[in-house]
């Protein structure tokens, strides 16, 4: 079966790699993004046909509306989502701009709860489909600095936990990818200082990272398709995330210890002290 796959922020990074992942297997794609140009960049590097490009802003209600009608239009229905778009914000709690707040909720979260609204009935009505929102282990990892990022990505997983437990009985999975630092073009979008420790650190944390996004979407969604809820790519998120539950005042020492030493290394411009 030919899956109908809407793919959001797929104009570049995770939503590009998600796009040549399904396009390759012959899969037909809609590829979203807020830039149309990036949009159409993307559809015409994927594999097969049938694909198309559609511009959409995941912060705006009214925009998100229009995006059901032309999807609509496209493929007259879809059978996988993946609320994929997302921005990069950090710093800390009670030093964060509000702007930065009232951006990443906007977009970080209530983008995912739009692309919820507008596609989840259409794959109750067929009764069938998957869900796959694109949070981060930030909205897990309880570490400091990460302000309104870290805040609307956890929103995100726990909105996929109640989706999960709603959608369960009508036959429609869902999964929820929380990735680490990898090489994509995510701090792009940061507003701050691009200079400031934060970019330093996540930067380097990134160029060192053994995965890219094509590695990422590649275990999304073969973890996904094996019903698997909550997805860790990353193999050393995925002990952190079991010492968290476990064993919670452990990790948090670690954290703090994890999040000085990359902060000297960052300090230092990635040399080891």
């Amino acid at each position: 079966m030919r899956l109908r796959v809407l793919i959001t922020g797929a104009g570049s990074g995770l939503g590009r790699a998600f796009a040549e992942f399904y396009a390759a297997r012959g899969d037909r794609v809609a590829c979203v993004d807020i830039d149309g140009e990036r949009a159409e960049e993307t559809r015409q590097r994927l594999a097969g046909d049938g694909h198309v490009a559609l511009q959409a802003d995941v912060g705006s209600d009214a925009s998100m509306a229009a995006l059901k009608n032309a999807v609509l239009s496209a493929f007259d229905g879809i059978d996988v989502l993946i609320n994929n778009a997302g921005i990069a914000c950090g710093g800390e709690i009670a030093h964060s701009p509000l702007a930065d707040w009232q951006r990443s909720i906007n977009i970080n979260l209530m983008g995912v709860v739009r692309g919820v609204r507008e596609f989840v009935p259409l794959l109750e009505a067929q009764g069938r489909g998957r869900v796959i929102n694109v949070a981060s282990f930030a909205g897990l990892a309880g570490a400091p600095g990460l302000g309104a990022y870290g805040v609307a990505k956890a929103a995100v997983v726990a909105l996929s936990e109640s989706l999960r437990a709603e959608l369960h009985p009508k036959s429609i999975a869902v999964s929820v990818l929380c990735p680490s630092f990898f090489k994509t073009n995510l701090m792009k979008s940061y507003d701050g200082d691009p200079n400031g420790m934060l970019v330093r650190m996540a930067s380097h944390l990134m160029e060192k990272s053994d995965i890219n996004a094509a590695d990422v979407a590649q275990f999304a969604v073969s973890q996904a398709e094996r019903g698997v809820f909550m997805l860790l790519p990353h193999k050393d998120t995925r002990l952190r995330w079991w010492l968290k539950r476990w064993l919670p005042e452990v990790y948090f020492r670690q954290i703090l210890k994890y999040v000085e030493k990359q902060q000297r290394r960052a300090a230092s411009g990635g040399k080891t002290r």
